[in-house]
């Protein structure tokens, strides 16, 4: 497969690589990292006592051995969980250790990154409604100051994005950190939303594969608009292949190493 556009595309890792290792655990990131994927993919939701961590669902039941919403649990009740043994994959003599399967906060992962030893840049979906509402971005913001990662020259130059399905959080994260790119994710595409604009705050267009599938021009279109294109998530080869012949931006996927090598790339 040779088309000019494919080492342009961003490979981030879903969730880290979370085909062969439990989402959102230190081993997925870990193992992403590895593999060689441009980027990390995260959901961050607040506990009660202030913590920005990684789980995707509004409760624990999915991805852990404990239950309840993370929004009222502290950092210590979901420290006390497993957010490992639930994945029924390849053994990885990492998942023995307890760092590698319990929850992973934010900051835990940032330092990861920072002590990756190459540029991977980090996607960072705030979860939305929430009870703690703009306290995630605010909480969020904190951090990525911390880090040295709040305030990139230029968008393109910037380490971090924001994501969210939620126009309200975008905007809140433009207005405190201008420069850091943001990323409108979308199910479906709204009529509004059809001839390539995205609401206010929002830098870069984050549609799902299967509107890639049903509506293969609006790349064109948003690209047209300036636009840059993260597609998420796509597993599939042949997903994959629609979107280089499409030329998007950024590829959120599962599977980073054979997407990779899919592209004909390897690991760093």
């Amino acid at each position: 497969m040779t088309h000019a556009r494919q080492h342009t595309i961003q490979v981030v890792a879903h969730r880290g690589a979370s085909e062969d290792a439990p989402e959102h655990t230190l081993a997925a990131y870990v193992k992403a990292i590895e593999d060689g994927a441009d980027a990390l993919e995260c959901d961050v939701r607040l506990t009660a006592d202030g913590h920005l961590v990684c789980v995707h669902g509004r409760r624990v039941n999915r991805t852990s051995n404990g239950r309840g919403a993370v929004s009222t649990l502290e950092l210590a009740d979901l420290a006390a969980l497993d957010f490992g043994s639930w994945k029924d994959s390849h053994e990885s003599p990492d998942w023995s250790d307890r760092e590698y399967t319990s929850v992973l906060t934010l900051e835990r992962l940032l330092e990861l990154v920072a002590d990756a030893g190459r540029r991977v840049e980090l996607a960072v979906e705030t979860k939305h409604p929430t009870r703690w509402a703009g306290q995630v971005e605010e909480r969020l913001v904190r951090l990525l100051r911390r880090f040295g990662l709040a305030d990139p020259p230029t968008p393109a130059e910037s380490a971090v994005r924001i994501m969210s399905f939620s126009p309200r959080s975008l905007q809140r994260a433009a207005a405190a950190v201008p420069t850091v790119p943001t990323v409108y994710l979308t199910q479906f595409v709204a009529p509004r939303l059809r001839e390539g604009r995205l609401p206010a705050g929002a830098r870069i267009a984050g549609p799902s594969i299967r509107i890639i599938r049903n509506h293969p021009a609006y790349v064109e279109r948003l690209h047209e608009a300036g636009l840059q294109v993260h597609v998420w998530t796509v597993d599939a080869p042949e997903d994959v292949d629609l979107c280089v012949r499409l030329g998007v931006d950024a590829i959120i996927t599962n599977r980073p190493k054979q997407v990779l090598s899919q592209l004909g790339r390897t690991p760093r």
